[in-house]
Parts: C-alpha cells; structure tokens; sequence
C-alpha cells in the first residue's frame, strides 16, 4: 500500500469511528495519525531513510491537495503528526475510491442495510440478528465482519431451517456451491451466532457440535454402549452382553430399533471415554456421553427409558462446573432423572486424589454460582467454592475399579481358603 492511499485510509477510518461522525461531536479534537504508526521505524535510528522520504513526500503532496495538515518539529523537517481536513472527509473518500478501490463508511452502512433487509424474515436467529445490525445502521457502526457477513447469515438461515441429516461437506455445498467454503471460511462465526441462541450451555462442548441440533455432522455419529442389554433392531433380538468392551453403532441405525430391554438394575451415563472404556460392573449398563448430550444420543436415551423406566439411572462425570452443567441439561433434555454418581464431597475429600485436585478459574465461579441455588448440586458446590477445588472423573473410575478388583481377589481368595 502506498503511503498516499496508508495516510488518508487511516485519517478516514480513525474520522468515521469518532463521535464527529455520529453528528455527537462533543470535542475540538483533530483527526490525526502519528507517523511511526504508518512507518514503525519512522523515528528510530536505524529507519531506512528512502521510507521516512517516501512518507514524507505523500504528506507534503497530500498538504498540497487540501487533504490534510501537516506538524513538523520546531527544528527540523521530521513530522510530529498529519491531520485531516475534516470537511474534505466525503471528497477524500471519493478520491480513495477512484483510485484504489476503497469502499466509503457511507458504502458499508448501505450494505449493512441491504442485509437485514435481505436476512431479516429468513429464519428465526437471522431476524435476531438483523434486529443488532439495524441498530448497528442507526449508530453508524460498522460490524468487524462486515465482509463476511453476507456468507454468515446465508448460512445461518439455511442450518436453522434444515430437516434432512447432512454432513458438514454437503451442507456446504448445498449453501455455497463449495463443499470446503463453510469448513474454511464460516464454520466458526456461524456456529458462534448458533451458540448464543442455544437454550443450553455449551461452554463445555466442541465449537461445531452445536450443529448437530440441526441434522449436520462432521462425519457419522456414533452412539456407545456396554453391559446386559439385548437391543430389538429390524425385529431380531441382539445381546450385547457377551461384548466386554461394548459396542458402537451408527445414529443413522436408531431408525431400525424397536426397544432397548436392560437386563442390570442400573443404567449410567458417562461424560468422558477414558472413564467410559475404565468403567465395568455387572449391574449397571453404561452409555457415552462425552459431553453435552446430542440430538442422537436423547433420543436413544428416551427409547432406553421407555421400557425400562424402573431402572435406576445415574450420570458420571467431571466433578466441576462443566460436568453438573452436563447433568443438568442431561435431565432437562431426556426427561429422565439421572441421580449423581462419583460427583459428590466424598471424592474431593479422598486423600487418594489430593494430588488431581485443581483450582477454579474466575469462569468456574461464576458458572458454580447459578448451580449453588439448586438443591442437587448445592453441597458439593459449596465445598468447591469454599476449598477452590475441581476432579476430573478419570482418577475416580480408575480408583473405582481398582477398589473393585481388590473386593474380587478378596472374595476369591477367602473362597479358595475355605
């Protein structure tokens, strides 16, 4: 970029975010740029002087057209800043646009316009978002993605209204034409915009798993589960008992499946896959969760109540403020009342794992505040809050099975004596 097009961008720029814009000008300040924030070195000792020239001849030319102003020191040629004319600002953005292109404060504030008109009915998140731009119009405040926003709400509109299970390749190319563009370049501002909307927390979760709420995924979904279980799929009885480890099947299956019949008094859910794969005992069926639950994996959970709502069911995870968040939507989701398993004071306070504890970061506190009101978490929460204190689930599980191994070889051995 030329130190011409450099000097009257900055000075038009730094203009049209100043209250002078607005028609709020509170203040005689000029509109002004430094010369060392164009060149860095401008007044270092080690600047290179054809620069220092070439910026200083763009200034002086600039001068001569009724553009700008220019301060030099008292003593010398070097420039302390240059200043804009401020009734030129219109001519000059008419002099950038010409010559290099550039796109008016003026220009943007109508494109922004054009957009909430253009998105404001396409979907229910998009009218929400429209409603912010149209302020943002009114302010005459240009939003940082303005460029991008075109693509953003295109496909914002096209995800909240999608009812047919795609990958993320094929939602792409039925948005853009380009089966990489929403990967590469809108992947992240798009599932930012449906995250704000959720009715539920998902701190907790990877930026695109929200998008699984509207039938898109990044490759198969797949839904775990071990234990005394026979699964009717397609009108045949499949047990999956003999299993030790489980299996996995595709969420594309849950269609073909009639019941799931639990043969073990308890089913539990598990938050994360090492305590999952960890985790064994005879009278309890456990499921993957891995986080928040998806879309897959409530539905499976609701057919799993369905017709064995005796059962007891239990959920494992994180004791922090992520993990009693996931329980809590857990049972907002399925209707089901999972009770706190390996969650509670007894395990901050084992000795075992005084070493695994860690401290709550200022986002834990904030997000155990809300969770103190409830009585399902109050204790534990207080504990934490008071002794600054977090477990991941990995050491309980390991600890639990340990202990269980240790009951095992007991029990044998006094058998083997007798």
């Amino acid at each position: 970029m030329k130190y011409e097009e450099k000097i009257l961008t900055c000075l038009v720029e730094n203009y049209r975010r100043s209250k002078k814009d607005v028609g709020n000008n509170k203040t005689n300040r000029r509109t002004q740029v430094k010369p060392e924030k164009l060149y860095r070195k401008y007044r270092a000792n080690d600047g290179d002087f054809e620069e220092i020239s070439k910026l200083n001849q763009a200034a002086e030319e600039l001068s001569k057209k009724g553009f700008v102003t220019r301060e030099t020191e008292t003593f010398g040629t070097q420039l302390q800043c240059i200043c804009l004319i401020d009734e030129r600002v219109q001519d000059i953005e008419r002099y950038l646009t010409d010559k290099y292109g550039y796109t008016s404060k003026d220009r943007k504030l109508e494109k922004l316009q054009e957009l909430v008109v253009k998105y404001q009915n396409a979907s229910s998140i998009c009218k929400k978002e429209c409603a912010i731009l149209a302020e943002c119009v009114e302010s005459r405040k240009i939003p940082k993605n303005i460029e991008e926003l075109d693509d953003v709400l295109k496909a914002v509109a096209f995800i909240e209204k999608n009812q047919e299970d795609l990958y993320i390749r094929e939602a792409s190319m039925k948005i853009y034409g380009d089966s990489k563009f929403f990967e590469n370049e809108t992947l992240q501002p798009v599932c930012s915009i449906l995250r704000k909307y959720s009715d539920r927390n998902t701190d907790d979760e990877l930026l695109d798993e929200i998008l699984l709420d509207y039938h898109i995924a990044k490759e198969p979904q797949k839904l775990c589960i071990k234990g005394d279980v026979i699964i009717h799929i397609s009108g045949k009885d499949v047990d999956i008992s003999g299993f030790y480890e489980g299996i996995e099947f595709l969420a594309s299956d849950l269609v073909h499946i009639q019941s799931v019949k639990l043969m073990a008094p308890e089913f539990m859910t598990i938050e994360n896959r090492t305590s999952y794969l960890r985790y064994h005992a005879e009278s309890t069926v456990t499921f993957y969760l891995g986080g928040y639950a998806n879309r897959y994996q409530r539905d499976f959970l609701k057919l799993v109540y369905e017709s064995n709502q005796d059962a007891a069911y239990k959920h494992f995870g994180d004791i922090d403020a992520g993990g009693f968040w996931i329980h809590h939507n857990l049972r907002e989701v399925t209707g089901i009342n999972f009770e706190l398993f390996g969650m509670s004071v007894d395990e901050l306070k084992n000795y075992e794992y005084a070493m695994c504890l860690h401290q709550l970061s200022g986002n834990d506190r904030s997000r155990l505040q809300e969770l103190k009101t409830m009585d399902t978490y109050a204790e534990v929460v207080q504990y934490m809050l008071e002794q600054n204190v977090k477990l991941e689930q990995e050491i309980v599980s390991l600890d639990l099975m340990k202990r269980g191994a240790e009951v095992v070889l007991e029990t044998e051995t006094v058998f083997g004596g007798a």
